[in-house]
């Protein structure tokens, strides 16, 4: 495929820090806007110059010029929008998480198998150029053989949306478990998981979660390799990180304990401070700038979700360029729906392990195509 890619970006929230990435990318062209508040949509779309808007999600999808869609709305919509998107012959990026339940993401997995087009959960923490430096140390051998990997997600969300209070902390996962997967080049096999503390009956009474830490040890597949994933959500003082811990032979790799500080990078016993570099080179030139600004001016717009979590590490444009060159290049994206799965379900299993205090769940292998509906 050579012409430009069509896309349709759909929720104006976080969602707008995509729009002038797709707007100057020279495999995109950006021909609709998606929004349920017709004022909001007008707002946005005016700011970018944009024409054909749609209120209607269902009617979106019958515009027969849109190629592409990118799903921004709220976890609730995840997976109904993703399957209907698949189902009208539309590719599909979707912010995280894929879903909220297991039986949900058996249904987008079989919804892309049967369209054939590509699916890709847009997870941040895998494009971020913290990731990009340790994998770089990794494909050169620098740092050995992993040994153990950690991450963590720690996050006051009061004040947020409704449908995230009371949330369960692994149900909001992918952020901490999929930069170790990534790295290990591995799936989560089993996990045990042990909530922790507990949060007011207000927030636990929404979902029936009542922990307010959830820590969690998985098993890889086919891997000697375990790792540790601890996730909060309310009621647990900690400044904003998502973070992740790589330890290997030769080298080892931490992640700072503030954000005002670098992280730890571990020869043996001595370690020192390191400064991590952007991987704007990895793009087209013409959306390189967004590794390290907003897609507004200083005018104060952007998203809660990009100014608490650090311009998520750059990752944006890479997400972007990563999903369009996939339907160019006629490949599965990465993440792709399997592991795109396998990462949200590693949270769904793992809260499901703590809920019967800290039983071992085998995850799903969706692969196997005779369990798909």
């Amino acid at each position: 495929m050579t012409s430009k890619i069509r896309v349709a970006l759909v929720g104006l929230g976080f969602g707008a820090e995509f729009i002038p990435i797709y707007q100057l990318h020279p495999h995109a062209e950006l021909v609709a806007l998606c929004q349920r508040s017709a004022d909001k949509l007008n707002e946005v779309a005016d700011h970018f110059g944009i024409e054909r808007r749609y209120v209607s999600y269902e009617d979106m999808l019958q515009d027969p010029d849109i190629d592409a869609v990118h799903i921004n709305t709220p976890i609730p919509d995840h997976a109904d929008q993703s399957i209907k998107a698949l189902l009208a012959g539309k590719h599909v990026a979707c912010t995280v998480p894929m879903a909220t339940s297991v039986e949900d993401c058996y249904r987008i997995v079989a919804a892309q198998q049967q369209s054939g087009k590509n699916y890709m959960m847009m997870e941040t923490a895998v494009y971020t150029r913290e990731y990009f430096f340790v994998k770089e140390l990794r494909d050169t051998g620098k740092l050995g053989r992993i040994q153990f990997m950690r991450g963590a997600h720690q996050q006051e969300m009061a004040g947020w949306p409704g449908y995230w209070e009371g949330l369960p902390p692994m149900h909001y996962a992918t952020h901490a478990v999929s930069p170790l997967l990534a790295l290990a080049d591995q799936e989560a096999g089993s996990v045990v998981c042990l909530g922790s503390g507990e949060i007011d009956s207000n927030l636990a009474n929404r979902y029936g979660s009542p922990f307010a830490v959830e820590s969690a040890l998985f098993q890889l597949k086919d891997s000697p390799v375990a790792m540790e994933v601890t996730r909060s959500l309310f009621e647990t003082a900690r400044e904003y990180v998502e973070s992740f811990d790589i330890y290997g032979d030769r080298m080892s790799f931490e992640w700072q304990q503030q954000e005002k500080e670098e992280p730890i990078l571990f020869t043996g016993e001595k370690g020192e401070r390191v400064t991590v570099p952007d991987y704007g080179h990895l793009l087209p030139e013409e959306i390189r700038k967004f590794t390290t600004q907003g897609v507004y001016d200083d005018s104060g717009n952007q998203h809660l979700s990009f100014t608490q979590g650090s311009g998520h590490g750059g990752s944006h444009p890479h997400l972007t360029h990563e999903f369009l060159m996939s339907i160019v290049q006629e490949r599965a994206p990465f993440p792709d729906v399997f592991t795109s799965a396998n990462w949200t379900c590693a949270g769904l299993c793992a809260h499901e392990s703590a809920m019967q205090g800290g039983v071992k769940v085998e995850l799903p292998d969706f692969r196997k195509k005779e369990q798909l509906v």
